[in-house]
């Protein structure tokens, strides 16, 4: 054959709609590999720390079991501890000093609004990367689609021009459009698939997050500790 097929000649042949198509789609495609890689590793981090919340419980003080979370950056068990000790002391503060802002909630309503902000604060983080993948596994099959109309439409268009339509000169063409629609499938499966994952993993682990926020609320506002599990 006179006429080469394939990814390198649908660009070398392809208008600057067709390359505008195609590198859309692997923008999109590396974008989402890198989310997916990253989200999956936090989540697989975050999962292992589950253990030291029982180390945390097991400590002879609060400001001890602080210090079994390792990480205390990355480290959301960390994070709702902290938050809440200082939430805790704020509100003692005010107490000696005529609140104001506080005077219409006790103690308990402050720990366990306080402790909620937290985790809603951290649940926030635990979106990111997903509006994206939301959006490529929706659009990417029709970008892939544009690039095909597109490409069809021009090859239709070079068809006419020479007058011919051989098989042979149709299928060329018109196949190497068709790549552009299975390219958008390629991008938006992994896309929807790790947005799936992802967001059941998050749920998962905003789960342990609110059990250990009130495990947090009841040993601030009883003074009893409470272990895990129990």
């Amino acid at each position: 054959m006179n006429t080469p097929f394939g990814l390198a000649n649908l660009w070398l042949e392809g208008d600057a709609v067709t390359r505008f198509v195609a590198l859309a789609l692997l923008f999109c495609s590396i974008v989402t590999w890198v989310i997916l890689l990253t989200r999956f590793w936090e989540l697989r981090n975050m999962r292992k720390l589950t253990p030291q919340i029982e180390k945390f419980w097991q400590a002879t003080s609060f400001e001890q079991g602080l210090q079994a979370f390792s990480g205390h950056t990355n480290n959301p068990y960390y994070q709702i501890a902290k938050a809440s000790t200082e939430a805790s002391l704020h509100h003692q503060s005010q107490t000696t000093n005529h609140r104001e802002l506080l005077q219409t909630l006790n103690y308990s309503e402050w720990m366990a609004r306080s402790i909620k902000n937290s985790i809603d604060g951290l649940a926030a983080k635990l979106q990111k990367g997903l509006t994206f993948l939301g959006s490529t596994g929706a659009t990417s099959p029709f970008i892939g689609l544009f690039g095909t109309v597109w490409g069809i439409y021009h090859a239709l268009i070079a068809i006419s021009s020479s007058g011919s339509a051989q098989i042979d000169q149709v299928a060329g063409p018109i196949g190497e459009a068709l790549i552009m629609t299975a390219l958008g499938l390629a991008v938006a499966i992994p896309a929807v698939l790790g947005f799936n994952a992802i967001n059941r993993g998050n749920k998962l682990l905003v789960t342990d997050l609110n059990r250990f926020g009130n495990d947090l609320l009841a040993y601030f506002v009883t003074g009893a500790r409470v272990h895990s599990g129990e």
